[in-house]
């Protein structure tokens, strides 16, 4: 875990943040009521199933959602500034420079048909007045920062030449080239094996310390979480239901759905009767286009109540730092 400033000002906010995408059932939201803040040197995980509104919320921040999605209500400030007001060209200049984002998938993110180095180079040039030999060096110098072997000749090949876990580093790579304030890492280890996803995330968190940079790290892995975060959102069906810090979410988790993705870590939830199976959560998430009238857990919560089902909880502070939207008040106090 970083460092923090608790006297600094967020690198970015977000306030009622409400994205909604065009289906085939009509319009309907993705992600409602978010809200969040990172300061510099923090690192903030967003956590949740496939569906939750994780990577829509990420897309979101860098003004990059697909064409059916749009974000309706809400303000995202970076340095104080909205950049949902902006223009194109402004946005285009804070990316990169302000803001950065690491992909999923460094070979679908990456073009297959530059070199490594003339990409880096490339965002470079777009942000600093420099001759290309100084971007082509800056963009060595990133490759070095991020422990590519042999960074002058990576720099001179394509994507499809370098293994998964260099791939990824050279996306890490690109995003920092322009020392952003702010990094949106979208499930950065999805596609690498156990050995390399320690060593990307490793090098991430380093590079994140050593750098300050506010990061905002997307992931369904609570194991990803415990190593690197300071405080962690939790998120389902398009909305957050609990946010902490990482130590008292994993010390006293409020929300059931939380409870519940503890009890499916090894290590991290209590052990099952037998002392052998992991805990699941029964059920289904419902669709996001026909959500329940009240909380949108309630079918698969063990605890719901007939409130529960009728009135969908507002997220309320439980504990000092820490939020969550639930009608119980177990262990909450």
């Amino acid at each position: 875990m970083s460092q923090i400033s608790t006297v600094q000002a967020p690198a970015i906010e977000v306030k009622n943040l409400e994205i909604e995408i065009m289906g085939g059932q009509g319009p309907f939201s993705v992600v409602s009521d978010m809200n969040l803040s990172v300061r510099p040197g923090e690192t903030l995980c967003i956590v949740g199933e496939s569906g939750c509104g994780k990577s829509m919320t990420a897309l979101s921040l860098l003004r990059l959602l697909p064409e059916a999605a749009k974000v309706t209500k809400g303000e995202i400030r970076i340095d104080g500034e909205d950049f949902l007001t902006m223009g194109q060209r402004q946005v285009e200049q804070f990316r990169g420079e302000k803001i950065a984002m690491i992909f999923q998938e460094p070979l679908t993110a990456l073009n297959p048909v530059l070199r490594v180095g003339e990409q880096i180079s490339e965002a470079v040039r777009a942000h600093r007045k420099c001759s290309g030999a100084e971007a082509h060096a800056r963009a060595v110098e990133v490759l070095r920062m991020v422990q590519m072997p042999d960074p002058e000749r990576r720099a001179t090949q394509f994507p499809h030449e370098l293994s998964g876990g260099m791939r990824q580093r050279a996306m890490i790579a690109l995003a920092l080239a322009c020392d952003p304030k702010i990094i949106i890492a979208d499930e950065p280890t999805t596609a690498l094996d156990v050995t390399i996803q320690a060593q990307i995330l490793g090098l991430i968190s380093d590079l994140q310390k050593r750098l300050g940079t506010a990061q905002i790290l997307i992931t369904h892995d609570l194991g990803v979480v415990s190593e690197v975060a300071d405080r962690v959102i939790v998120m389902y069906a398009g909305r957050k239901i609990e946010e902490a810090s990482i130590f008292d979410l994993f010390d006293n988790p409020i929300h059931p759905y939380t409870i519940g993705l503890m009890g499916a870590v090894p290590g991290a939830g209590a052990a099952s009767e037998d002392g052998d199976r992991l805990a699941d959560i029964p059920g289904t998430v419902p669709p996001l286009w026909n959500l329940p009238k009240g909380c949108a857990f309630a079918p698969r919560c063990p605890t719901a109540s007939a409130r529960c089902l009728e009135e969908r909880p507002p997220l309320v502070e439980k504990r000092p730092g820490h939020w969550a939207a639930c009608w119980d008040h177990v262990d909450a106090a």
